[in-house]
């Protein structure tokens, strides 16, 4: 029988054994299957080889050897401003005696840091630069050793795909074309097109800051809505022991909030703590360069402007609960004044509470932006508060949490506010860096979830679709 790509010969061999002494045995016939293959067997082996290269390369060339550059160089730059100003003032105010000296040792110790820091910087540029070149000598011959690999394809398989690949991108550019409808075939779900939440992957940032934990309270973010320029900003609000602020921080990059370099640094909402206009409270969020948070003292929702440096504020519905009477808790513990959770999406700001007419259940409105903002729809849900330790919105959907030990807490519950339909077994966890989770919040532009948890600030990545395939 001859295929393409074997020959197989079929040998009938009748064998007739004689046994001495004790007659003549019973023949047998045996069947012998000869495989000779008409072409060279596949090199699993070089394949192999070249999926650990590739795998190499994910695992050497990374974002954090980039991130870890560029905070050398803003440590550097923060350093040289900082002796630049140490010696100005020397210039001043040297009295030629002891405050002089004090001030030349100050001096002198500041660049020995630069000289360590500089030649931290020369050898991680050397060693970025090996790594760049062996990089790309590695690519190159994974792209030859994949040619070769390509000749083995006798079936035409990956041609076949390929085809396969330009017809799907043809169809569907002919599909635009005539505006053609398909019909759902998922149940709506939310406001978006993506489906509901699937899985939360991380940590990603896991960092203090230019604190050193000296904030257990706070939050941190960036703004969904952001002033032209300022994509790429950065703002964190920390919180007394008391739980009050009078300022929002906000640095230029992720790498500036890292190491501490704040640009441009503090904007101050209120003279002092706690007064009138203070935040109160670990969940507050930045919207369209607006800081929304729960009012010093009062049933709430405050709006500073930071381009006019007002505070406006809204009024929640008679019976909200406010002052730590009805805080976010586990068995354990409660998380003091987050009676209010401001929460944002994509269709903008909202915020979660309770009420006495609710019985202590979460209810949920719509803040508008209007000037003053303004409370619009409201709706009901028949989860208990001080059940939940945290809450977020994505898509229209609200999102609650609950603590399951130090190491995990639970994405639990779902409200979705298109339908009305709630989920107690949303069950997606979050593997936590501290035990409690003061404040967190969804960011649409980027898809990552803000945690600020016992002076950390720490970032998970949101992954939604409405299969199940890719995010076990």
């Amino acid at each position: 029988i001859m295929t393409r790509s074997f020959i197989v010969v079929f040998q009938v061999r009748k064998t007739i054994s004689t046994l001495s002494n004790s007659g003549t045995a019973a023949p047998s016939k045996s069947c012998t299957c000869e495989l000779n293959p008409a072409e060279k067997a596949f090199p699993h082996d070089k394949l192999q080889t070249a999926e650990g290269n590739a795998t190499d390369c994910n695992t050497h060339v990374t974002p954090q050897k980039a991130l870890e550059l560029e905070s050398l160089l803003l440590g550097l730059e923060k350093r040289l401003t900082q002796l630049h100003s140490d010696v100005s003032v020397l210039e001043e105010e040297d009295d030629g005696e002891l405050y002089g000296v004090l001030s030349l040792f100050v001096i002198e110790n500041e660049m020995v840091e630069i000289r360590q820091l500089m030649e931290k910087l020369n050898s991680t540029t050397v060693e970025h630069q090996v790594l760049t070149d062996d990089t790309v000598q590695q690519l190159e011959e994974l792209k030859t050793e994949m040619i070769k690999l390509e000749k083995f394809d006798t079936m035409e398989v990956v041609k076949g795909r390929q085809v396969n690949k330009q017809l799907k991108s043809a169809l569907e550019t002919c599909r635009i074309g005539v505006n053609a409808t398909v019909t759902p075939t998922q149940p709506p779900y939310g406001t978006c097109q993506h489906g509901p939440l699937r899985n939360i992957t991380g940590p990603g940032v896991n960092t203090q800051g230019e604190f050193s934990g000296n904030y257990a309270y706070g939050a941190w973010g960036r703004d969904p809505k952001p002033e032209t320029r300022k994509e790429n900003w950065y703002w964190m609000v920390p919180l007394t022991s008391s739980q009050y602020a009078n300022y929002i921080r906000f640095y230029s990059s992720l790498s500036a909030l890292i190491i501490g370099v704040s640009t441009p640094g503090n904007i101050q909402i209120a003279s002092s703590n706690p007064t009138t206009n203070t935040i109160q409270g670990p969940n507050n969020v930045l919207y369209g360069s607006a800081l929304y948070y729960n009012c010093y003292n009062r049933d709430a929702v405050c709006r500073f402007n930071l381009t006019s440096k007002s505070v406006t504020s809204v009024q929640l519905p008679r019976g909200t609960r406010y002052n730590s009477k009805s805080n976010f808790c586990h068995l354990e513990d409660c998380y003091a004044f987050t009676d209010l959770d401001l929460a944002t999406d994509e269709s903008g700001v909202w915020v979660v509470y309770t009420t006495t007419e609710a019985l202590g259940n979460l209810v949920l409105t719509k803040v508008e932006e209007t000037e003053p903002p303004t409370l619009g729809k409201t709706w009901r849900t028949s989860v208990y508060k001080r059940s939940v330790t945290n809450t977020f919105m994505a898509c229209g959907i609200l999102y609650a949490t609950r603590y399951i030990d130090a190491n995990v807490e639970e994405v639990f519950y779902s409200f979705d506010t298109t339908t009305g339909m709630e989920n107690f077994k949303v069950s997606i966890f979050i593997n936590k860096v501290s035990p409690n989770i003061f404040s967190l919040n969804y960011n649409p532009v980027d898809q990552m979830l803000y945690v600020y948890s016992n002076a950390k600030m720490v970032s998970y990545k949101a992954l939604f679709g409405y299969s199940d395939r890719y995010f076990s």
